[in-house]
């Protein structure tokens, strides 16, 4: 496995992981109140703590994101 391969590699998880990310914020900023009432069936909660929940999971994923997907692949290109 070469530079190049493994630079393909973690672009396009960056690419699929960040548009995975933004379906997931216009998905729940169009349809809140639909996300909110379904998890409420299972999970009992607060509608703050539903949002605290959701956005800190958002904010983790992004995190993740970064750490694991954009920095190897800036990384990379910087080595190439």
């Amino acid at each position: 496995m070469n530079i190049q391969t493994l630079t393909d590699f973690f672009m396009w998880c960056s690419i699929l992981n960040m548009g995975l990310m933004i379906f997931a914020f216009i998905f729940i900023t169009l349809s809140g109140d639909f996300v909110y009432r379904m998890h409420t069936r299972w999970f009992p909660m607060s509608r703050e703590t539903f949002n605290v929940v959701l956005y800190s999971t958002l904010g983790a994923y992004k995190l993740i994101l970064f750490i694991f997907c954009i920095t190897p692949w800036i990384a990379l290109e910087i080595i190439a």
